[in-house]
Formats: C-alpha cells, structure tokens, sequence
C-alpha cells in the first residue's frame, strides 16, 4: 500500500436547514455552533475533524426521507455510556428511532431530517458472524 498524506478533513451533511441540523447535532454531540459561510454551518472542530452541514434542495435519498430510494450510504456512529438513556435524550432534541432495524441490534436513529446514524456503546462490544450487535438484548425504547 502506497504512502498517502490524505485524510479526512471534514464530515458535510447536507440539509433543507443546515441551522436546524446543525443545532441538533450541536446538542447531540456537545460540539458548538461556530460558523457560517455561504451555504454552510460549521461546528466546532474535534480530533482534527469538521462538521459541517450545506443547505441543498435536492432530497435526501436516505429512508426517512421519505423518498423510497433506500438506506443512507455513509452513516455516523455515536458512542455513548449507555445507548438506551441517549436514545431517550436525542429522541428530546427531535431525533426518532426509524421503523425496520429491529432485527439488526444496533440502536439506529434518525436526525429531523431523516440521516439516520448508530447509537454504539463506549466500550467494547461483540459482533456475530452476520454482523449483529447484541449490545439491544434488552428493551431499548424503555
């Protein structure tokens, strides 16, 4: 493999409202709000990565867009110390859990706008030959 000096500079969601998704994102993450260029809000960069979501109009292809054309192809993962209790608070900042991944054991959410991401624990966790989490064997919408 050859020598690279690439790497991921920046994370762009794109949005209807980048201030409203920005905003929730700042609350789910902690990260705040500090800038605005053009099309483009911009949280607060961590660990050398920027977060940034750009106004579009064009639809989101993921499912909770409501568009039919299927799953998000590139998702966020978010660790937290325990998945159920953010699962309880994202769904306060307007996230929701979207119906068919029940049967995956990953606690997948959707921001307002329909991007869905995972909610993973902090620590290790086991996956099963198909890929599956069991991290959810308990209720997670308790």
């Amino acid at each position: 493999m050859a020598d690279s000096s690439a790497q991921i500079n920046a994370l762009i969601v794109d949005a209807t409202d980048p201030e409203r998704l920005a905003a929730f994102w700042s609350e789910v993450l902690g990260r705040p709000v500090v800038g605005r260029t053009g099309p483009y809000v911009w949280l607060r960069r961590e660990n050398g990565l920027g977060l940034g979501f750009q106004r579009t109009d064009a639809p989101a292809s993921g499912s909770g867009s409501g568009s039919g054309s299927g799953k998000n192809r590139v998702h966020i993962d978010i660790a937290a110390a325990d998945p159920a209790a953010e699962q309880r608070r994202i769904e306060g900042l307007g996230g929701r859990r979207p119906e068919g991944y029940e049967d995956g054991g990953f606690l997948v959410m959707a921001d307002p706008e329909g991007n869905e991401f995972c909610v993973i624990p902090a620590g290790p966790f086991e996956l099963d030959d198909e890929g599956r989490a069991h991290y959810l064997d308990r209720p997670a919408d308790r």
